[in-house]
């Protein structure tokens, strides 16, 4: 690989390996007698929880995880993991820790220098949604050491996995200039390629083989002239809003129809090829490819959302009003045939889910009436819809997610499960979201690279953003 991509502070693959196993065997047995000691930086440990460990549905009693310096160094039953002298105690007693979800369509803002106050907003979003990681999805130049700075906890946030400036239309024309933009952008430490509409076939093809060669995965929709699978054939790491599965199950007849623009939205959900489904479905999984499908988001922009009715969602205030006026004026009538089309979405989605397919939750936002971090809740409940269950929603936000990071963005996964080594990125609810997805709101705290932050400190800030976007 050449250039030089990202490489997080502290979370080269393998890095720490054996310090995490000394800190393990350390942490057994070491809790003493006597006077109370000082508190120790960095030391946290959660007692008689139930842990959710997202390596399995399994929800484990009665156990004791223990924190430091951003990693987990110990975790299991309370009878054999001791709490180390100097550590911050938090009563588990009756509630669950579960790993942090993550968004893998996020977006922060734009441009070259928007205002620090605006960014930190919506990392305070995502944080006091429980979302201790994000994926950009279009990126700038800042926030590769924007990202540095939330690793070394300088700024409170999520971890931020930086995606480059779009390939598009517009930016990637010719083989030449695709070229161009991947070479650029891995040198300059971007962690994935973004792709949107309008990427010619032969410029697609340079880019995708010039990334292979450079090591920068790459995602996001898929261009009409590449099509999904000679996207997916051709390395695409993730297919975000299920781009192109609904023209590429379609039969032989709409596709023609398709070609020719003389189709509409409802006429092309309502033709389906059954067995070309279940080939899409099997070369997804074949390839590796991981899909995001923004369901929530497809649902306001193809639907008839009610903008009053949307905007009077609790979570809106929690931004500007020339945002929520953009939204109010942005809301469609909805177009023919969404219903059907929509449905068909959530097919495709469940069929994915059921094969194995690698889901990513993710939301897009703040598209269309979407929130940073409140947006998220809203999509599960559109994936519950669809028939995936609340174990499998919640893995793909956790455990697939460090998956992906591993496996394609070629950085260290150790996040998304609850074990010794994994990064400290943890949610305390009090209530079980295996349950009732609704149970992720009952935010006892979150915690974030071992940072812990309480359900005050989140209320706080909150009320801060309320009264700040109240005009």
């Amino acid at each position: 690989m050449t250039g030089v991509k990202r490489v997080p502070i502290g979370l080269k693959a393998g890095a720490g390996a054996f310090a995490v196993l000394a800190v393990t065997a350390a942490v057994t047995g070491c809790a003493t007698r006597g006077p109370a000691p000082e508190p120790v930086p960095g030391l946290t440990a959660f007692t008689n929880v139930n842990v959710l460990p997202m390596t399995s549905d399994a929800v484990l009693p009665g156990q004791t995880v223990v924190v430091r310096d951003g990693v987990i160094a110990a975790a299991g039953p309370a009878t054999e993991v001791d709490v180390p002298r100097g550590a911050t105690v938090i009563d588990g007693d009756g509630r669950y820790l579960m790993p942090g979800l993550a968004e893998m369509h996020a977006h922060v803002p734009p441009g070259a220098n928007p205002p620090r106050e605006d960014v930190e907003d919506i990392l305070f979003l995502y944080v006091a949604n429980g979302i201790t990681t994000i994926r950009g999805m279009l990126g700038s130049a800042y926030q590769i050491p924007l990202a540095d700075e939330l690793e070394r906890g300088d700024v409170l946030g999520p971890n931020f996995y930086v995606g480059a400036p779009s390939l598009n239309g517009n930016t990637a024309r010719t083989p030449d200039a695709a070229e161009a933009l991947i070479r650029a952008h891995v040198e300059a430490g971007y962690d994935l390629q973004k792709i949107h509409p309008g990427v010619p076939r032969a410029a697609w093809d340079r880019m995708a083989a010039v990334a292979e060669e450079v090591g920068l995965t790459f995602g996001g929709h898929v261009p009409q002239d590449v099509g999904l699978v000679h996207a997916i054939e051709t390395g695409m790491s993730t297919v975000d809003h299920l781009d192109g599965y609904i023209q590429a199950i379609a039969s032989d007849d709409v596709q023609a129809q398709v070609n020719a623009g003389t189709i509409s939205l409802g006429g092309l959900a309502r033709g389906v090829d059954d067995a070309r489904l279940a080939e899409i479905v099997q070369l997804t999984i074949d390839h590796g490819v991981y899909v995001v499908p923004t369901m929530y988001l497809w649902e306001n922009l193809y639907g008839a959302p009610d903008a009053d009715r949307f905007l009077q969602q609790p979570e809106m205030k929690y931004v500007s009003p020339q945002t929520r006026d953009s939204w109010r004026r942005r809301a469609g009538s909805g177009r023919e045939g969404a219903d059907v089309y929509l449905a068909l979405r959530e097919r495709v989605l469940k069929e994915l889910s059921n094969a194995g397919a690698g889901i990513l939750m993710g939301t897009d936002s703040p598209q269309l009436f979407n929130v940073p971090g409140f947006a998220l809740h809203r999509e599960l409940a559109v994936m519950s819809e669809a028939g995936m269950s609340n174990y499998e929603i919640l893995k793909s936000g956790t455990a697939t997610v460090g998956e992906y990071v591993a496996s394609h963005l070629e950085l260290d996964g150790n996040f998304g499960t609850i074990a010794p080594g994994q990064r400290a990125d943890l949610v305390l609810l009090g209530s079980n979201p295996l349950d009732d997805l609704g149970n992720l709101v009952d935010r006892v705290g979150v915690m974030v690279r071992g940072r812990w932050v309480s359900r005050a400190e989140i209320d706080a800030g909150l009320e801060a953003l309320s009264e700040k976007h109240s005009g």
